[in-house]
Parts: C-alpha cells; sequence; structure tokens
C-alpha cells in the first residue's frame, strides 16, 4: 500500500504544479498580451477553482468521529455549522477586522497543511534530507495569501467583492509585500541548500503565481487546486473505502471516495452564497463575495479540526 499512497501523492502534487503552472499561464495571457483587466474571466476561473476545492472540508465529521457513535456525530455537525455562521456573521459586520484574523488563520493553516502533505511522503520514502519547516510553513502559507492581497491588482478586485475590504493593510501594503517575498526567496534558498528542491520548485510556483496572477486567480488557484488536492490526498488515509481502494492499486478510486461525500457541501455552499447575494446589483460579484465569505467562515471549524491530522502527519 505504501507504494500506492506515494504514487498518489506525487499524482495530486503535479496536478497542483500544473494547476499553478496554467493560472500563471493564463494571467499572462489575458492580462498582458490582451491587455484587458475585465473581471469576467477572473470570476469564472476562480469560481470553478473554488468549486473544485470546497468539498475538501466536508468530510472533518467524517475522519474525527467514527459512524457507529450518531449522536456525537449530530452534535459535533450542529456546533461546526454554528461556528462557520458565526464566522459568517463577524466578517459580515466586521469587514476588516474578520478578514485580518481569517487571513493569518488560513496562512497558518495553509503552510501547516502543505507541511504535513509533504510529511506523509517523506515518511514512506526516506528522504537524504529533512524538510526544514521552519521556513517552509510560513512561505508556503503566507505567500498565497497575503501577496496577492498587496500587489497592484489587489485595489480593484477588492473593490468588486467588497470595498470595505481596499484598505484592510492600513497603508502597509508595499511593507507586507516585501517582507512576504524576501522569506519566500530566503526559503526558496534554504530548500535548494538543504537538496529539497521539489520544495524548492512548490514555492518558486507559489511565489509566480501569487505576483503574476491577479489576486482571484491566485487565491482560488491555490485554494482549490493546491491546498484541497493535497488535503484530500491526506484524507485517503482516513476514510476505511478510500484505504481499501489503495490497497488494490485502484488510486483514482480512492481519491474519488474522498471527494463524492463533500460534493453535497459544494452545492449547499452555492446555493446560500446565491440567496445572500440575490439583494445585491451586481449579481456575479456579490455571488463571489458570498462564496469567498462562505469558504472563510467554513476555514475556521476546519482548521480547529483538522489539527489534530495535522499534528499526526508532522510528528
Amino acid at each position: 500500500m505504501q507504494e500506492n499512497v506515494v504514487a498518489l501523492f506525487k499524482q495530486v502534487r503535479l496536478f497542483s504544479s500544473v494547476a499553478a503552472a496554467i493560472g500563471i499561464l493564463l494571467s499572462l495571457i489575458f492580462s498582458g498580451l490582451l491587455q484587458t483587466s475585465s473581471m469576467g474571466w477572473q470570476v469564472v476561473v476562480a469560481v470553478i477553482a473554488l468549486a473544485i476545492g470546497i468539498p475538501h472540508g466536508a468530510l472533518d465529521h467524517l475522519v474525527t468521529l467514527p459512524k457507529s457513535q450518531p449522536i456525537r456525530m449530530a452534535i459535533f455537525i450542529v456546533v461546526y455549522v454554528a461556528v462557520a455562521i458565526v464566522a459568517v456573521v463577524g466578517i459580515l459586520q466586521f469587514n476588516t477586522i474578520g478578514f485580518i484574523i481569517v487571513l493569518f488563520m488560513s496562512a497558518i493553516h495553509f503552510g501547516i497543511g502543505d507541511a504535513a502533505f509533504i510529511s506523509e511522503i517523506d515518511r514512506r520514502t526516506a528522504p537524504e534530507r529533512k524538510l526544514n519547516r521552519w521556513f517552509y510553513i510560513p512561505a508556503a502559507g503566507f505567500t498565497p495569501v497575503f501577496i496577492p492581497l498587496v500587489n497592484s491588482e489587489s485595489t480593484e478586485a477588492l473593490a468588486s467583492v467588497n470595498p470595505d475590504l481596499i484598505y484592510w493593510h492600513q497603508g502597509f501594503d508595499s511593507q507586507i509585500l516585501f517582507a512576504v517575498t524576501t522569506f519566500a526567496l530566503v526559503a526558496i534558498l534554504v530548500m535548494i541548500l538543504g537538496k529539497r528542491n521539489r520544495e524548492a520548485s512548490d514555492l518558486t510556483l507559489l511565489l509566480l503565481l501569487a505576483h503574476l496572477a491577479p489576486p482571484l486567480i491566485a487565491f482560488a488557484v491555490y485554494f482549490g487546486c493546491w491546498h484541497a488536492m493535497r488535503h484530500t490526498a491526506r484524507l485517503t488515509l482516513s476514510l476505511p473505502r478510500s484505504v481499501e481502494s489503495l490497497n488494490q492499486g485502484m488510486l483514482r478510486k480512492a481519491f474519488s471516495h474522498a471527494v463524492i461525500p463533500g460534493l453535497p457541501a459544494l452545492i449547499g455552499t452555492f446555493v446560500v452564497a446565491g440567496i445572500m447575494a440575490l439583494s445585491g446589483r451586481d449579481f456575479s460579484d456579490d455571488f463571489f463575495w458570498m462564496a469567498l465569505v462562505v469558504v472563510w467562515a467554513l476555514t475556521v471549524p476546519h482548521m480547529v479540526v483538522t489539527a489534530k491530522l495535522d499534528r499526526a502527519a508532522l510528528i
């Protein structure tokens, strides 16, 4: 089974890398060669990417509580949803403060999750050098979260989804951009010196995506095609049906068993976002903003629940 796990994880890793490269290429084509600042193509690509990523957080109850305890599972789901609702209200009522808190939580969650994904590969392949997590985790988490929000195009994107967020950085945008970019470059160098070239490649792709792609594309592609895909791959190690498929060498089937149960959450997210956005003047922009709010809100309970899974992978 170990060989099958490594094969699946490497396939998912390749997918995330290719997706990031495509995101960069599309950005160069639409924003550069075509000289267009239209938000239309960005919203379409971003919604598709978010749709790919949303189901990955809907299986938290399956990997946290056994099915044989329906009462505990029901309580868990109620509390989980309640926390998410409180988070939604907080972001909508206290846009800037709620936004900043969720940004830091997301960056930490993303960085640790990516390192945990790599750790699952390392423990099965015995790499020559251990991953320097002190550099990789902050770089992998903060790069895709903060850089897209302080680059030159962030004002237009934030104005499109919610004008109240335009100056969330309180005027320290250039300092944040310099600090995160510099740390990412240092982390890449540390990876190369530590003979972790694949990780150096990952961080390079994330840095290029964050700098070259419009903010909506950069975050959505990262969330849906990078973080979510890698987290879903890790879920296959905890779901009985996925484990069974891995034992039989059926990698796609193992992965699908970790995706299909989360599809109702995808439908629910878009239904809720659509209902909340119907009162807006521009449905497409309001819909995307509400979808982002729901995704950010779900990050709060999701991060708490997956902390145990992340810790087990990193120890």
